[in-house]
């Protein structure tokens, strides 16, 4: 990789600097419905960074003098969700990027990030899928947050595709008051409206679960889950930084990528690495 002093690396932006914005890894994969490498994905979305620099050409807004903390690794998340718990409740910051591991990793992190107010804090997942599955795994995170006592009808669901749910599922969440934007409500009102809606009204805190595999399987091959027809890439990066931009977002994850099943030219990674970018520059944007 050519060493240029007029293109800085986007890598350089996470270091140990004290900052308001922070990332964390949170590596789980155990309890995966479908047999998954997410836990080698964080390390491989901070290798991808080397390849992207600062600068936000639609803003005119260079990231370089924004420093993302560094808060390391949970280790063994799937067996300590205590300890991830406690760790991010424990934190100050203005916004949290959580690099999975699969999806499982959303309850924690959502717990530990909004804090005990469950009744008024909201969640906002962009998803092919409900994940009201019983039990643990990647396949459960917002049925174990409701039944931890999150008030469902302060949970959006935005992209959740045809053909990817069961009808028990579907009909669950209609009964108990989940809000959903499904892939064809996007395709009909746009992305930009359908985080508006999901953004509305919100008195509490926010958690931003981002799954990757709602976009188009051709764009990220590196998701088990994902399927024909999903969002686009570029649908899915205008959501995270218009969502990152609203303050009373806390925390956001990126989750359901296996770095070690993606297309060689790592375009699944390379999605992840963009994410972490758009919400940045998101975050550069709150008034």
């Amino acid at each position: 990789m050519a060493d240029d002093p007029k293109w800085p690396r986007a890598a350089s932006l996470i270091s140990h600097e004290i900052s308001d914005i922070a990332i964390i890894d949170i590596p789980a994969f155990k309890t995966a419905i479908t047999k998954t490498g997410a836990d080698k994905t964080p390390k491989a979305i901070r290798e991808a960074l080397k390849g992207y620099s600062t600068f936000s050409y639609t803003t005119k807004s260079d990231l370089g003098k924004l420093s993302i903390e560094d808060l390391g690794e949970i280790e063994n998340p799937d067996d300590n969700e205590a300890k991830t718990i406690e760790k991010l409740s424990g934190l100050h910051k203005k916004l949290v990027i959580a690099l999975g591991g699969d999806n499982s990793i959303t309850y924690a992190a959502t717990l530990g990030l909004v804090g005990k107010d469950l009744a008024n804090a909201r969640l906002i997942t962009l998803d092919a899928h409900h994940d009201l599955r019983d039990g643990i795994s990647n396949g459960s995170p917002i049925r174990r947050l409701i039944d931890a006592g999150f008030n469902p009808s302060n949970i959006y669901q935005l992209g959740i595709n045809d053909f990817s749910n069961s009808p028990e599922y579907a009909i669950y969440a209609k009964a108990i008051g989940v809000n959903v934007i499904s892939r064809s409500k996007i395709a009909e009102i746009g992305i930009a409206k359908a985080c508006e809606k999901a953004l509305k009204g919100a008195k509490g805190k926010i958690f931003v679960d981002i799954d990757v595999d709602v976009c188009d399987r051709s764009v990220v091959p590196g998701c088990p889950a994902a399927a024909p027809g999903g969002i686009s890439a570029f649908e899915l990066r205008q959501a995270a930084r218009i969502l990152a931009s609203d303050k009373r977002v806390r925390g956001i994850d990126i989750t359901e990528i296996d770095a070690t099943s993606d297309s060689a030219d790592q375009r699944t990674i390379r999605l992840g690495a963009l994410l972490v970018l758009e919400i940045a520059a998101g975050f550069r944007l709150r008034g």
